[in-house]
């Protein structure tokens, strides 16, 4: 597989000279296997850049694995360019709502006048919404496991396995709130023993003191979990907009060290980057 990142930030997009290499759009990760669709994880704004990588020419059929329906997860799905081709597919994996409210109610709630000019139904493409819990499917060749991780409202974390290499993604995950080291039995499950794990990385143990209940949780917490959890790599992701370029290097500097005595990788994510797993 080749994983791809496009949007590596959380909360919001951002911008700046300050940011260059890292980048500034919001969740987006493509997944590419030999002989299936595409598939990639959440629509922030990262996924106009991934769509405008895909051809051009012809019809698209592909599949997002979303984690839940904040804005900087969401915001991208009108400017994913292959949409506007007739014919076109997406299918949208994402938490089931608590209310019993569909996921397609919401996002065609969002997506509509007067806070976006149209309508989901007005793209020449189609999306289909398929509302998830925990469970295990199949897209093409692909295993997919989904599992409820805490976050604030209903959030999926996903392991992708393919050809005997696995990928999990857990982009928001709520840290018990006293900044304790504890996971959940879901959250255990995608990552243990898995080749290439995306993980929020959005807090710093004092930002995090200030913020512990707003979903996330440390960059110490992500490499606890990676070390507990037998990871073989670490992706460091959902940067906090505050972040620039040269903290990103030194949070990447720290974390290096850490994680070369205790057997396994660690970068910081950035766009364009692609890692093989």
């Amino acid at each position: 597989m080749q994983v791809t990142f496009f949007g590596v930030r959380g909360s919001t997009p951002c911008n700046g000279d300050d940011i260059a290499r890292y980048g500034g759009n919001t969740s987006c990760v493509a997944v590419r296997a030999p002989g299936e669709d595409p598939l990639f994880f959440d629509l922030g704004t990262g996924a106009r850049y991934f769509g405008a990588e895909l051809a051009k020419q012809g019809t698209f059929h592909g599949t997002c694995l979303l984690s839940h329906l904040h804005w900087d997860h969401t915001q991208g799905l009108p400017f994913f360019t292959p949409l506007l081709r007739d014919g076109s597919t997406l299918d949208v994996y994402a938490p089931a709502q608590e209310d019993g409210t569909t996921v397609e109610a919401v996002m065609a709630n969002v997506i509509r006048p007067p806070v976006f000019p149209v309508t989901i139904d007005q793209l020449p493409g189609s999306v289909h919404f398929h509302d998830t819990s925990d469970s295990e499917f199949r897209i093409g060749g692909m295993k997919v496991i989904a599992r409820m991780v805490p976050h604030v409202g209903p959030t999926l974390g996903y392991r992708v396995e393919f050809g005997g290499r696995s990928v999990a993604y857990l982009s928001d995950h709520q840290q018990p709130y006293d900044g304790s080291f504890a996971v959940s039995d879901g959250a255990r499950e995608l990552v243990e023993g898995v080749d290439l794990l995306i993980h929020d990385a959005q807090y710093t143990t004092t930002e995090f003191a200030a913020k512990s209940t707003w979903g996330h949780c440390t960059i110490d917490y992500a490499l606890w979990l990676a070390q507990h959890c037998h990871a073989g790599k670490v992706a460091l992701y959902h940067h906090d907009p505050t972040r620039n370029d040269a903290a990103l290097d030194e949070v990447q500097r720290c974390a290096k060290a850490f994680a070369d005595t205790r057997g396994f990788e660690v970068f910081a994510a950035y766009e364009g980057l692609t890692v093989a797993v």
